[in-house]
């Protein structure tokens, strides 16, 4: 058959009226938001809220740091003590009070605004974290726009936003979220001075506002953290210092001035804790804490080097997948001002963090939003390796995903017996995004890849924290012994727990739960009415020796079966009162 000039071959399939473009709508979402500033700030924090709110309010406290922080915040409020850092009768002095302060004041303003049961809600003790990643966020944008274009620093930002370690952060009472805003605060207001001074600006009356951001920030890590602000700091301007062969810009940094702000800051607290605890507080927070995690491992968290370079992988997932791709550009770029000062802030902290001997994930989050600045400033510059053998690596864009909803939707089956249907479409979309991104990308469109792969992230969050893990109740057995406890008809129960000593418990069970053996729970049952014992199955036998030699008479109010993921094994526990209480 001859074929007509213009016309269809027969056979052939119609072609559509206008080219699919996956990432098209993304992309416009993109430019509608780069603007104006105000477009990009209200964009990124749209973004942090859909990306950090999904089990944000319904994942129960969550062992062991988490519920540790939540229950000595609740005993501050329960006291009005807001110096002192304990748990139940034992100090806590490994952090100072900053993050305390910060939980303090969300549950007593919900308080405050007649919330019931403010101080068991443990979304209330999570708020400061939610601020401060969306904060870290926006701050990553802020400090992008140093070295990248609005554009740029909106897709910085949003690599942030997607993080896998970030999201995890945002949704635990911990302070390390909180650290990421001032760290990065303290990052993009150090860049502006030195990249002003790199480019020759010699104003007659340098301004204030980027040293009272700097000093500022480093005085709310001090309080968050203690020293590591402090440490990041030092060794980006050593670093400087070193390869410049000069520091004459830091006189710009507003240094006497700064240091009397930030003492004024922090001084009154760590004055105040001295005169209430000696020499403890340093003591147990600079020797006990942090020096000893330099030579040994803590806690059972030792690794050796190279953990974090390994970890990267997954926890900066999604920006992570293109990071290979911009070592040699940015290798190449290392003597120019912007790269050699992200670099300085990140590569010598880095060899710090995989000397030290006790390593957990988050340690390195404070270096993440210059990593993602390096990345876009290879992204703008379309100047991505080509080189064909790291081409598959971009298939983690999609198998990631996969990875997630799988072990997600087994593991629900395992625990629960249930196949979570609901987060199956979540699931699918997500690993639909991670495959367009990876399926579209070229060196040109790598700005789409990652907008595709963040959306991958998004619902992967929406699977995982937002239906998954809320309904795996058998990894929170402190939930279960507290609803039952709280289901008796006597007043203000007290319990004691023999075998099962998780903070979480606690926290939700209240500061008067004995933790003990036993027999220390038979004992404490024979003491008066309203008491209950909470027994793991191992211990149950010492417990009915004990209460038989001392004449005890008890009965079971339930048993509950769950899964003590601290201790990575099953537990079964049985909940009993003595005779006579209701």
């Amino acid at each position: 058959m001859v074929e007509a000039s213009g016309q269809r071959r027969f056979g052939a399939g119609r072609q559509p009226a206008t080219r699919v473009d996956p990432g098209r709508g993304l992309v416009v979402a993109l430019d509608f938001a780069s603007a104006s500033h105000l477009r990009a700030i209200a964009l990124l924090i749209v973004c942090g809220a859909l990306f950090f709110l999904p089990g944000f309010f319904n994942i129960p406290p969550v062992d062991r740091d988490e519920a540790r922080f939540a229950q000595a915040t609740k005993q501050m409020v329960e006291t009005s003590d807001y110096v002192d850092i304990r748990y139940q009768d034992e100090v806590r002095y490994k952090k100072p009070v900053g993050i305390y302060w910060l939980q303090a004041a969300a549950v007593e303003t919900a308080s405050a605004l007649g919330l019931p049961n403010a101080q068991v809600r443990i979304w209330l003790y999570r708020i400061p974290s939610l601020i401060g990643a969306i904060g870290a966020v926006l701050m990553t944008y802020w400090a992008a726009l140093a070295f990248v274009s609005r554009r740029g620093a909106v897709l910085a930002a949003l690599m942030m936003c997607s993080s896998i370690l970030l999201g995890v952060e945002a949704r635990l009472a911990k302070t390390d979220a909180m650290l990421l805003l001032t760290t990065t605060a303290a990052m993009g207001a150090l860049a502006r001075i030195y990249l002003g001074w790199q480019r020759g600006d010699d104003p007659p009356r340098p301004g204030w506002t980027e040293p009272a951001i700097f000093w500022t920030a480093i005085a709310g890590g001090i309080l968050l953290k203690g020293p590591l602000i402090l440490m990041l700091v030092l060794l980006c301007i050593s670093a400087l210092v070193i390869l410049d062969r000069s520091g004459g810009w830091l006189w710009r940094l507003r240094p006497l001035w700064g240091a009397m702000w930030t003492l004024a800051l922090v001084l009154p607290w760590f004055i105040a804790i001295l005169l209430r605890s000696g020499e403890n507080f340093f003591a147990e927070s600079l020797g006990g804490d942090l020096l000893s995690k330099v030579a040994s491992p803590q806690e059972s968290h030792g690794a050796p080097p190279g953990y974090y370079f390994l970890l990267f992988w997954l926890t900066f997932w999604p920006g992570a997948v293109i990071a290979g791709l911009v070592i040699a550009p940015v290798w190449r770029a290392r003597r120019e001002p912007a790269a050699q000062f992200l670099l300085a802030f990140v590569v010598p902290a880095w060899i710090v963090f995989e000397l030290v001997i006790t390593k957990l994930p988050h340690y390195v989050l404070p270096l993440y939003p210059a990593i993602a600045i390096l990345i876009v400033g290879v992204v703008e510059q379309q100047v991505l390796t080509r080189k064909a053998w790291m081409m598959p690596g971009l298939s983690w864009w999609f198998f990631a995903p996969v990875v997630f909803a799988v072990l997600g939707i087994v593991g629900s089956i395992i625990l629960i017996r249930q196949l979570e249907l609901v987060a199956w479409p979540f699931a699918a979309a997500a690993a639909i995004f991670g495959l367009i991104a990876w399926w579209m990308y070229d060196d040109r469109r790598a700005e789409r890849s990652l907008l595709n792969a963040f959306a991958a992230s998004f619902f992967i969050s929406l699977t995982i924290y937002g239906i998954v893990l809320p309904g795996l109740r058998p990894l929170f057995p402190s939930v279960e012994l507290a609803r039952a406890l709280r289901s008796v008809e006597c007043e203000k129960p007290r319990a004691a727990a023999a075998g099962y000593h998780e903070p979480s418990l606690v926290f939700m069970a209240g500061t008067s739960t004995l933790l003990t053996d036993a027999s220390g729970a038979a004992d404490f049952l024979a003491q008066g009415s309203c008491r209950f014992a909470l027994i793991e199955s191992r211990h149950e036998r010492q417990f009915a020796q004990r209460a038989e030699r001392t004449g005890l008479r008890y009965a079971v109010v339930t048993r509950f079966e769950g899964y003590n993921f601290s201790q990575g094994r099953s537990i079964a526990m049985t909940i009993f009162r003595s005779e006579g209480t209701q």
